[in-house]
């Protein structure tokens, strides 16, 4: 049919003069939307079935797709809204501590300015200095003391502080760190960052340290992630 309206529609271009060449485009439009509607109402719609019990069957499975289907947005949706509400809580957690921050930083600036209208004498000052100077002292000495008992109670595996890959003998050896380093990391992330305070877990960490800090109560574990731990907050 498309091929002969084709023709129609050459021949009535080659016959026609340009003035009456739209009205018979027009027209042959016109016969095939015709033929068409002819060929459409001829037809008649195919069933599937005109069994009730087939229809409701095709009709329960159509129903059960379209709810397998809900589930599974459904489920989709919950777990982006438990993401998107531990994220809040987060969000809300480092809003706190940036607030009590603030309101740290805002106490000491008042008493600095208070200072400032009374300033210290030289003699204060020197006593201050001096205090200083001995907590400085006292740090270094605690920080040995502490070295000095993590290496003598808990030194690092005779290997000489390395390890061969599982599976892997090809492979380079690790290089695990102290007890003391990983205290050291711990300790430093949960000061710096405290909203997100969580150190990851690789391989230069050997497992006994691990197991000890977490047995003892001195680290946990992430609720979601075993292979990140944090410091417990003694400080709070």
């Amino acid at each position: 049919m498309e091929e002969c309206q084709s023709k129609l529609m050459l021949l009535g271009a080659e016959t026609l003069l340009p003035s009456d060449a739209k009205l018979s485009l027009l027209m042959l439009q016109l016969k095939a939307l015709t033929v068409d509607f002819h060929q459409w109402q001829a037809r008649n719609p195919e069933l599937i079935s005109t069994n009730p019990e087939v229809l409701l069957e095709l009709g329960k499975e159509e129903l059960q797709k379209v709810k397998n289907d809900l589930e599974m947005v459904l489920s989709t949706v919950r777990s982006k809204n438990k993401q998107l509400e531990e994220d809040l809580r987060r969000e809300q957690q480092w809003h706190e501590e940036q607030k009590q921050m603030l309101e740290t930083l805002t106490k000491m600036e008042e008493e600095a300015n208070t200072q400032a209208e009374h300033p210290f004498t030289k003699r204060e000052l020197n006593e201050l200095k001096n205090k200083i100077l001995k907590l400085k002292t006292y740090k270094k000495e605690l920080l040995s003391a502490l070295g000095e008992f993590l290496d003598e109670h808990f030194p690092l595996p005779e290997t000489g502080g390395n390890i061969k890959k599982k599976n892997s003998s090809a492979e380079p050896v690790v290089e695990l760190i102290t007890l003391q380093e990983i205290l050291e990391m711990l300790i430093n992330t949960i000061i710096t960052t405290p909203h997100e305070p969580y150190v990851t877990i690789n391989e230069s960490f050997w497992p006994p340290y691990i197991e000890l800090l977490l047995r003892y109560g001195m680290a946990l574990r992430h609720p979601e992630d075993p292979n990140r731990m944090r410091l417990q907050a003694f400080h709070k």
